[in-house]
């Protein structure tokens, strides 16, 4: 059963909540260790990198409890499901504990639901014990292919339902993340991610429903200062 927030989230609390998110493709081994040992000294929930980083970062964030995240299929998710379950078995082989995909938006949108469920389902098959969370790109979505996207992925055995990438045409909003939540119930999580960089929106997020927050700016959400710019995320 997911534990929604009521009232004011300590930066405690939040810190748990957090993807520590570092996707830019220019990202050197320099910053994946900063981002490792600000994980560390936050208690963030994860470090979220691309496939090609997750070893160095596994071996980075060994024995602090923050767990490795890799996305798969990302950012566009127009891989093949072969593709993606080949990407996820090794990321999870590099150490990962967490695979965040990209659904195949195209077939979605085409109303191949049978596609979309199968892709979901290869890259759930390829990453057993670990979390599942399923990136539907909300902003290319209307109402009711998102709850539709939602459905397929729960009936595929997704953990999270996500808002975004972060690399499209808009990020996380309270609306979707309320929607996604009415529509997966409460015992999957939800996860708000692009353009969450302030306090202000971190904690509207969890408001409505999201139970695991996607940022770049995590030093920042929990610290109060300035974000900085970034990219994506």
């Amino acid at each position: 059963m997911v534990q929604a927030q009521s009232g004011p989230i300590s930066a405690a609390a939040l810190a748990k909540l957090i993807d520590h998110t570092l996707l830019k493709p220019e990202a050197g081994q320099a910053e994946l260790r900063l981002w490792a040992e600000e994980a560390r000294a936050h208690g963030f929930c994860s470090v979220c990198v691309n496939p090609v980083n997750v070893a160095q970062v596994a071996g980075l964030l060994s024995g602090s409890g923050v767990r490795t995240c890799s996305v798969v299929g990302f950012p566009l998710g127009a891989t093949t499901p072969e593709a993606k379950a080949f990407e996820t078995a090794r990321a999870v082989r590099d150490g990962a504990d967490e695979i965040d995909m990209v659904i195949n938006i195209g077939a979605l949108r085409d109303g191949r639901l049978d596609a979309v469920r199968a892709d979901i389902a290869a890259v759930r098959a390829a990453c057993p014990g670990r979390v599942l969370k399923v990136i539907i790109e909300t902003c290319l979505l209307d109402e009711a292919q998102k709850r539709i996207a939602c459905r397929l992925a729960v009936e595929a055995g997704a953990d999270f339902v996500k808002t975004s990438t972060g690399f499209s045409t808009g990020g996380a909003t309270e609306a979707d993340i309320a929607l996604m939540r009415a529509e997966v119930g409460p015992r999957i999580g939800v996860k708000a991610s692009g353009g969450v960089r302030t306090l202000a929106q971190a904690q509207a997020m969890i408001a409505a429903g999201a139970t695991r927050i996607g940022a770049s700016s995590g030093v920042a959400l929990v610290s109060g200062a300035a974000p900085a710019a970034t990219a994506g995320y």
